[in-house]
């Protein structure tokens, strides 16, 4: 549980040399582009250092525009910001992982990036279709591959230096437990949904183990209601302390010693979602006593994100 009372400049050490991973970060899944653009400005200038991009959410090249006009216009410098993509489930095989990370790159225009996620465990039938799907709907996987071999070509990414870290995405720990045990650079990071409906205290506990940083998206329950922003702990907490409940949740978060990816779309939620402050004690326990368990996005069964519609 971290002691500073102000969360806002919480980073996270990563296990891939000096870097750390600012603790608030800024996800731009958002399906419209115009405001992808205006949305991941205003992160930027409300203060957020972090920003998780992802091939899958097509429009990678609108965040990297943004942010490079967002840098220049307030003379901050690319090694003073965080940036994630993600490699996607038509791409793992081997032979496709350098390329499809490249075009990344080449679409958020960056020389390097600070972290590259594979997104979810599960192999689609490579392609250019992102969604690949039979006559019945059926996701098509490809089952010519396996997750440690994807990998391995990960390893071979950080090896050349312009990816400075590498993680999994929407992984649970069983799916975790034999990369981390074969995989000869480990881990930095693990991304997973993550809040007080689904704690996922176990992998929470290997990750603080092994040293990978643990970063929670959905950290509002994705603001799927009823949930937690709703919860009658939560708003009790939010009265006492004057803060929002977004604010309680986030504050959680950051205590217990994670990351997380909250996704404002205008400037005053930005500022909101990063005035951010240590919650007493007492609260900080309450929220971990909460009983409901909840998840609200099933990838982890399927591979398919539930927060982006099919054929996106």
């Amino acid at each position: 549980m971290t002691e500073s009372s102000d969360l806002r400049m919480t980073s996270i050490p990563l296990n891939a040399g000096a870097r750390h991973m600012p603790a608030l970060g800024f996800g731009t899944l958002i399906p419209d582009l115009a405001i992808t653009i205006t949305a991941t400005r205003e992160a930027l200038e409300a203060g957020f250092r972090h920003f998780d991009c992802a091939e899958r959410y097509r429009n990678e090249r609108e965040v990297g525009d943004a942010l490079r006009a967002g840098l220049a216009a307030a003379g901050i410098a690319r090694e003073d910001i965080f940036i994630t993509t993600k490699l996607w489930n038509t791409n793992h095989r081997p032979e496709r992982v350098a390329p499809a990370f490249e075009a990344s790159l080449d679409r958020l225009g960056l020389k390097y990036l600070d972290l590259y996620l594979i997104h979810t465990p599960f192999a689609f039938q490579p392609g250019d279709e992102q969604d690949p799907r039979d006559q019945n709907g059926n996701v098509l996987y490809d089952r010519g591959v396996t997750l440690l071999e994807t990998w391995s070509a990960m390893e071979s990414l950080a090896d050349r230096g312009r990816c400075r870290a590498i993680g999994l995405s929407d992984i649970t720990l069983r799916e975790l437990l034999p990369i981390y045990e074969s995989a000869r650079i480990k881990p930095a990071v693990i991304q997973v949904e993550a809040h007080p409906y689904l704690p996922e205290t176990e992998l929470l506990e290997f990750c603080e183990e092994k040293d990978i940083a643990f970063l929670a998206f959905a950290p509002l329950g994705h603001g799927i209601r009823p949930g937690p922003l709703e919860d009658p702990v939560i708003l009790a907490i939010a009265a006492r302390v004057g803060k929002t409940p977004a604010q309680v949740l986030l504050a959680w978060a950051v205590q217990r010693g994670t990351a997380l990816l909250t996704t404002p779309t205008t400037a005053a939620r930005a500022r909101e979602n990063l005035n951010i402050s240590t919650l007493p004690e007492d609260a900080f326990d309450a929220i971990n006593r909460i009983q409901t368990r909840q998840r609200f996005n099933e990838v982890v069964k399927t591979g398919s994100p539930g927060f982006i519609p099919q054929g996106r």
